[in-house]
């Protein structure tokens, strides 16, 4: 099951803001502010050096709450990197951004992934002027992606079009409301405090 809890909790548990609260808002701020202290009312004492596995699987459950998934689908995300050619870790991490949903997040058309989400599962984006409602449809080189009329309306998509200078990755380009995949990104262009390695060491064992 998709984790459905306090988002800052799992946040602080990692020790790193994950992106999962809209930037700006108090409950961002609020994060930011006991990012370092463990959830929990005992939590200083539970502090403790974590051994190999306990290191895979926080990596593990750090990486699935930034992309929002279940732990069937990102297993089956995995199992599929693995029956590619290369490095399983780089394909692994490119079919998370492939998705439709982050897409929508990484060109700053909405202020979280779980806010992506829920425009395409509204209706509200068109890839290639069509309409898909699939978070997880997977996106490829010169792909087009918008929003409809109503969902460029919605006040925190209109806020995010008002900025002049948006933080794009290399691999996508925006020209007002409109967003382009310019290719699918090598493992050096996707952007995030992430050690794929040690996933691939979990599920390996």
């Amino acid at each position: 099951m998709r984790y459905t809890g306090p988002k800052n909790k799992v946040a602080r548990r990692e020790g790193q803001d994950l992106g999962l609260k809209t930037p700006g808002s108090n409950a961002h701020a609020s994060l930011l502010r006991r990012i370092n202290i463990l959830p929990g009312a005992h939590s200083q004492k539970r502090r403790k050096k974590p051994s190999e596995y306990g290191l895979q699987l926080r990596e593990k459950q750090k990486v699935r709450s930034i992309y929002g998934l279940a732990e069937r689908q990102f297993k089956r995300y995995f199992v599929a990197a693995l029956a590619k050619k290369g490095r399983t870790g780089q394909a692994f991490l490119q079919t998370l951004e492939s998705r439709l949903d982050n897409v929508i997040y990484r060109l700053a058309l909405a202020p979280t992934r779980a806010s992506a989400r829920q425009l395409v599962g509204h209706g509200h984006v068109q890839l290639n002027n069509k309409k898909v409602n699939i978070p997880s449809y997977l996106v490829s080189k010169d792909d087009l992606i918008t929003l409809d009329a109503k969902g460029l309306k919605i006040p925190a998509v209109a806020k995010l079009l008002e900025e002049k200078n948006p933080h794009l990755p290399v691999w996508l380009e925006r020209k007002g409301p409109v967003g382009k995949v310019v290719k699918i990104p090598e493992r050096e262009e996707i952007e995030g405090e992430i050690d794929e390695q040690l996933i691939v060491e979990y599920y390996s064992r």
